[in-house]
């Protein structure tokens, strides 16, 4: 299988699931999955060709399965109601609640970075929501002392003892480079596009309590996931090591995990041609075993 970035126009949809309007893009035909995308990207295709997003391989995806992408509470096109704290526990819910909502009989669920933490969770607290998992480049917040948080505080707060977000010091820290930049430079026009002027920075105040420190859950729990799950890690990623995914392989009882060369935190042709591979493994034999860690 050879698999470039490739796009397909998606049909945008909105249904009301836990108590809020949870936008998502739809295409493709067959097995349901529900993809969900890391922090500061959303669903927008703006975001094609940016290596942390999903947008380029939407087409690659829906090709094999019917993808069910939505926008995290609080970005995009999903608003944040009320005035509580967007937790990794809540964005869990919306995911069930539209697993629900939209009728899905154990959907494959996948995603990158904060995506990945948030389909995680949803396996360990419904193992039998869903058919299989594909966590890529987002188990090290299942590490209470994984350097990631201080790197967050960092990027967000503008110091790794930083107590909220900080608009202006996110400013600085996303203009160090030409490509940092206009991936900041688009993160404001997908926000304030999505849900008005200046929302982007509600946006980063809303994000920063849950990428800024554990969000409950340890490798441990790892051991309650029931279904198959891959774990995908880039040696070079800076968030998560290998290390960090070998540890929670071993702790998965139906595990897979792949390592991918020369890859950072990004999503690649390789990390989308892995999970396609691995998912359509588990639907021609879904009660079947993969690699069971000790």
């Amino acid at each position: 299988m050879s698999l470039g970035a490739s796009t397909v126009q998606a049909e945008g949809n909105q249904v009301h699931a836990n108590g809020i309007d949870i936008h998502y893009v739809e295409a493709g035909k067959g097995e349901p999955l529900i993809l969900l995308h890391g922090g500061v990207v959303s669903t927008n295709l703006i975001w094609e060709g940016v290596p942390w997003a999903y947008a380029s391989h939407m087409g690659a995806l829906a090709d094999h399965f019917r993808v069910i992408a939505p926008d995290t509470r609080g970005g995009g096109r999903t608003a944040h109601s009320g005035s509580g704290e967007v937790s990794f526990d809540l964005l869990a819910d919306d995911v069930l609640a539209l697993i629900d909502a939209l009728g899905l009989e154990q959907p494959l669920i996948a995603g990158f970075s904060e995506g990945a933490i948030t389909a995680t969770i949803v396996a360990i607290r419904n193992p039998e929501t869903v058919l299989a998992v594909v966590n890529d480049a987002g188990y090290d917040f299942f590490d209470p002392d994984a350097a990631s948080y201080a790197m967050c505080r960092m990027m967000l707060g503008g110091s790794p003892e930083a107590t909220a977000a900080a608009p202006d010091a996110a400013t600085r820290f996303f203009e160090q480079s030409d490509e940092m930049r206009d991936v900041f430079q688009l993160m404001k026009a997908d926000q304030d596009s999505g849900q008005g002027p200046g929302h982007w920075k509600t946006f980063l105040s809303l994000a920063f309590p849950r990428i800024s420190k554990p969000p409950g859950y340890t490798f441990e729990d790892l051991r309650r996931i029931s279904c198959p799950t891959l774990i995908l890690a880039g040696d070079r990623d800076n968030f998560c090591s290998v290390e960090d995914g070998v540890t929670a392989y071993r702790m998965l009882r139906d595990g897979e995990l792949a390592i991918l060369p020369n890859t950072g935190h990004l999503i690649t042709p390789a990390a989308i041609e892995t999970t396609i591979e691995f998912f359509e493994r588990q639907l021609a034999s879904p009660s079947g075993s993969t690699a069971t860690a000790g």
